[in-house]
């Protein structure tokens, strides 16, 4: 699932790059033109003029079919149809050109390399196998026919049956599939890493851009909180004072009540606001994170307002430890799933899942199938105070923007109305040794977490 500004951003990034792929196609054609007027001018013996010939018909195809996916990009419909329309029309034209070349002897079987790279830079590892199945396919068949005699060779050579033995043809074909698959695999990795990349980069664009906009309210919240403490303390001890020693019944007894609830629940505020002010790092040790994850499941599936309606599903890489203090780890956790479930309507899922990257980063997501964020809501949901629950306070995320960025994390968000949202946190690996490793011994199985 996409948010509604990440599929805008992969259209326009596939916009682009289509729109120099159709370029570099057709400057291509027009050198593979001129090349041909070059050599074809040199070249006085006359069984050359028909691979020449074919040439010129191949550029101008290029050409024309350029133009063609020229217009179709201006429509901005079905991009990734056009992406594969025009890689697997290539690879045809490059089969074309191998044959017209030489076949077997063709010094342009390069170029089925060239077209899977380009297919993993537009549609990643399975766009680059797809064109190195198509192009083996289609050079496997172009050489077999012409071994066969199927197919003349329009180069004036002797047929391959004759001049090259049956054992260097199969290796010649085993060779170049071989390179077909082995380019599409490293430029399908290379893709998949540069995208990864662009997205961390992304994200730490967003929550920089954040903590820039938190770090504003930091010293005016830290001090409110300071001011708002102690007679808040005062105001507490004096009612439950008030309340032994006058033993308050009926009506009385009621409104007790509500004063000492509220006075807890302001309470709990100013503590949530401290920790958004100044989040302790002193606590720190290493937590296994698939055990602490699947303490707090343990936790939410034994919670009777979820119990039944909402299925929690994890996927969790074991044995992958974060360095910070595991209260606030709890906390993370349990804002982040509480709220899942809070947005679904009815019976949901929630997939919680839990990877790590060659780059030592930990990746820990949370999706849910709920009702979604708009854009309005998207742009202030890390901010303090700021809430669309009608009994929520605002503070929960941004209690975990600010513990996750305490121990040099990030965390994004995607989302799309009605299909749900998954929020992503990045974590430092400590790259530890497994065997040396202690996880804290005091990982609590009871929620400390704030309220939202």
């Amino acid at each position: 699932m996409d948010s509604p500004d990440f599929l805008f951003r992969r259209t326009r990034e596939l916009f682009v790059q289509v729109k120099w792929l159709i370029l570099a196609r057709a400057v291509f054609a027009l050198i593979l033109i001129f090349s041909t007027l070059f050599f074809s001018d040199i070249e006085l013996s006359g069984h050359r003029d028909q691979p020449f010939l074919s040439l010129y018909k191949i550029s101008g195809t290029i050409l024309g079919l350029s133009l063609v996916y020229f217009a179709w990009l201006c429509c901005k419909k079905y991009l990734y149809v056009l992406a594969y329309t025009q890689i697997i029309v290539d690879t045809f034209i490059v089969t074309a050109i191998v044959f017209v070349t030489g076949g077997y002897h063709s010094i342009f079987t390069f170029l089925y390399l060239l077209i899977i790279i380009y297919a993993a830079m537009l549609l990643l590892a399975r766009g680059s196998f797809s064109v190195a199945l198509a192009s083996s396919i289609q050079y496997g068949f172009l050489i077999e026919f012409e071994y066969l005699k199927i197919l003349a060779p329009f180069s004036g050579n002797l047929p391959l049956a004759l001049a090259i033995d049956q054992h260097h043809i199969l290796y010649r074909i085993v060779i170049i599939i071989s390179a077909c698959f082995a380019t599409a695999a490293l430029s399908g990795i290379l893709s998949l890493q540069l995208k990864t990349a662009r997205k961390d980069l992304k994200i730490a664009q967003e929550h920089l851009k954040r903590v820039e906009k938190m770090a504003a309210v930091d010293e005016i919240v830290s001090g409110l909180a300071h001011e708002i403490k102690n007679p808040l303390a005062s105001l507490s001890g004096s009612i439950q004072m008030l309340k032994e020693d006058m033993a308050p019944t009926g009506e009385n007894d009621k409104l007790m009540q509500i004063v000492l609830r509220e006075t807890e629940r302001l309470k709990q505020i100013v503590t949530d606001i401290r920790l958004i002010s100044k989040p302790s790092r002193t606590n720190a040790a290493l937590i296994d994170l698939a055990k602490a994850i699947d303490d707090v499941k343990i936790l939410f599936d034994n919670t009777p307002d979820w119990h039944g309606r909402i299925n929690i599903v994890t996927r969790l890489e074991r044995t992958l430890y974060v360095c910070m203090d595991a209260v606030h780890l709890q906390q993370i956790l349990w804002n982040l799933i509480k709220n899942a479930a809070e947005s679904i309507e009815g019976k949901g899922k929630i997939t919680i899942t839990v990877s790590s990257s060659r780059h030592k980063h930990i990746y820990l997501t949370v999706r849910d199938t709920g009702i979604g964020i708009d854009r309005k809501t998207a742009s202030h949901i890390f901010d303090p105070f700021y809430t669309t629950k009608s009994d929520g306070t605002g503070l929960g995320l941004s209690i975990i923007h600010r513990i996750v960025d305490t121990y040099d994390g990030m965390i994004d968000f995607e989302s799309s109305p009605g299909k749900g949202t998954v929020f992503t946190l990045i974590f430092q690996n400590p790259n530890i040794d497994i065997r040396n490793a202690i996880p804290s011994p005091n990982q609590k199985k009871t929620n400390d977490g704030t309220k939202d």
